[in-house]
């Protein structure tokens, strides 16, 4: 089997991609996208159809509402070529608004719902910020799966376990961005490699900590920057991975083995741990990559959202 093949027989593989016509080839059992990625998708001559025809249909309406009309059509695009579920993103510049938050969420699912599609077939997708995480704990009760995203500490890992998320997204590859930018010429490329590279070993503590304690939330390796990376962290509940890497997986056959195992998890020597907001904020704080790393990924995600906007209206 290639390594793709291999790999899916540990860990649930999922496509990071808003270009749904690349899907089949892989064969992945869900999908993920983000601002960033269908605003790269309507930029292509493919799927610019399908943001003219979105808006044409909705004109009248107000911006935030097509916005997330076209965020939904993708998604009901990318749930015709994957079996399971599709995570859709509220929009990053609600990322310290709860109740926006709560309330961008229900129209997400109200808009699939009344397109056919259940709400268990779709994840949506929040920044890991304290007041991100309390609109998950809301929605959560509310039967809306959520997936929290730009995760980079181990503080957001707890506190979206507490609040009974369904799903969090550690970024590994932008983890081992910030480590190599601080090292600079002191980098040591393959040293820091495989286990020892600082975004899977985010990720490992993260898986460790869930298992070991039995925290149903499960766990999805995100934003990759090599195959080394994943195969890293194959045994992970779940791994997101662009269409780039997943071809780069399915063009080798060199064997693969489980890496991180929950019976491993379950007898490690841990210590329980849980933050208040003010824990929380705190511990943060003191995590110099995840504070910068979080806002940093919030503004490049309200960015390329403004831009949408912008070729929204250029079109209403």
């Amino acid at each position: 089997m290639n390594q793709l093949d291999q790999l899916k027989a540990f860990t649930t593989v999922v496509a990071d991609t808003g270009n749904f016509k690349q899907l089949a080839q892989f064969a992945p059992q869900d999908a993920t996208t983000n601002p960033s990625l269908i605003l790269k998708a309507v930029q292509q001559p493919d799927y610019a159809p399908l943001l003219a025809q979105t808006v044409a249909g909705h004109r009248g309406r107000a911006l935030d509402e097509i916005v997330d009309e076209v965020l939904v059509r993708f998604g009901l695009e990318i749930l015709k070529h994957v079996p399971g579920r599709v995570s859709t993103e509220v929009d990053a510049r609600l990322s310290f608004d709860s109740a926006a938050t709560i309330a961008r969420a229900q129209r997400l699912i109200g808009l699939y719902e009344r397109a056919g599609i259940g709400a268990e077939r779709v994840l949506i997708k929040i920044a890991s910020t304290w007041e991100g995480i309390q609109a998950a704990r809301v929605l959560e009760r509310q039967g809306i799966r959520c997936n929290l995203t730009l995760l980079f500490s181990f503080c957001q890992a707890v506190a979206c376990g507490e609040a009974g998320v369904r799903l969090i997204s550690p970024f590994v590859g932008r983890i081992y961005d910030w480590y190599r930018k601080q090292a600079g010429a002191q980098w040591n490329e393959a040293a820091m490699a495989g286990a020892n590279d600082p975004g899977v070993q985010s990720v490992e503590r993260i898986y460790r900590h869930y298992k070991h304690f039995g925290i149903p939330t499960q766990v999805m390796g995100a934003s990759f920057r090599n195959v080394g990376q994943i195969l890293a962290l194959a045994g992970c509940d779940l791994l997101t991975i662009s269409p780039e890497l997943l071809a780069q997986l399915q063009a080798s056959d060199a064997p693969i083995e489980r890496r991180l195992d929950p019976d491993a998890a379950r007898a490690a020597d841990l210590r329980p741990a849980r933050f208040d907001e003010a824990g929380f904020r705190y511990a943060l704080n003191e995590d110099a990559m995840a504070t910068e790393k979080l806002a940093e990924g919030i503004r490049a995600f309200a960015a390329d959202s403004a831009k949408l906007d912008a070729m929204i209206e250029a079109q209403r």
